[in-house]
């Protein structure tokens, strides 16, 4: 899992939702996690830790892979270095593992000076920036995760189907002024002619029931059935659609 994580990072979404009550994006479930702008910025000076032997390894093969595998997706060229890493030698594995521990020795030297360098403030909102950023990773990881093993994006509801039908063509400068003059055109549309909408939306829905269950079946089938939705509500009460 890890390795899979790490493979995502260097090779790189869900629609926002818009509420069909006043026009505007809904919350982003990561809002939660995302700091303020005027939020501190050590980590950005701080040392980065040291690409592991295989995150080295998968940079430099991701490149010519590619070349090699023009047609393939993103899925296939992270299973393809997999394999390539697998069957590598000992011996040159063994040189990824060395690079990778001459850089931790340098790392733990500038981190040591790093943190030697701070206030009890500093440290304390540090602790905070890292967390924050800690949870914000993992989350966008997972996302991206999601992207690369396929899964079905959600469906649409007929306000959201109506929005992306007419944006282009509303008035105004700004997107908000735009998405405000289509909730003004939602507000004002006949019943009969939401009705499309309402059954584009059924359609969508239906659409992602059936692609949903035959995603989940292929997860199931090469042990990914952390990704399906009743474990998902076992863990946390909570399903994700």
């Amino acid at each position: 899992m890890a390795l899979l994580w790490g493979a995502l990072r260097a090779l790189g979404g869900r629609r926002a939702e818009l509420c069909a009550g006043c026009g505007s994006l809904l919350p982003s479930p990561l809002s939660f996690i995302c700091g303020p702008k005027w939020f501190s910025s050590f980590i950005g000076n701080c040392p980065k830790k040291p690409m592991t032997k295989y995150i080295r390894f998968f940079r430099d093969q991701l490149s010519k892979c590619r070349a090699q595998n023009p047609e393939a997706k993103n899925l296939d060229i992270v299973k393809e270095i997999g394999r390539r890493w697998k069957e590598l030698p000992e011996s040159e594995k063994k040189a990824y593992e060395a690079a990778y521990k001459a850089d931790w020795v340098v790392y733990k030297e500038e981190l040591d000076r790093f943190n030697k360098a701070l206030t009890p403030s500093q440290k304390e909102a540090l602790k905070k920036e890292v967390l924050q950023k800690r949870l914000r990773r993992s989350a966008l990881a997972k996302k991206r995760e999601l992207t690369v093993l396929g899964k079905p994006k959600r469906a649409r509801s007929a306000y959201n189907i109506y929005m992306s039908e007419k944006f282009q063509e509303a008035s105004g400068e700004t997107l908000q002024e735009k998405m405000k003059s289509v909730y003004e055109m939602w507000k004002i549309l006949p019943s009969s002619q939401k009705q499309v909408y309402v059954q584009l939306a059924n359609d969508d829905r239906i659409r992602y029931a059936n692609e949903i269950r035959s995603w989940e079946k292929q997860m199931a089938e090469v042990g990914r059935s952390d990704l399906l939705r009743s474990q998902k509500k076992k863990r946390d009460g909570t399903e994700d659609y």
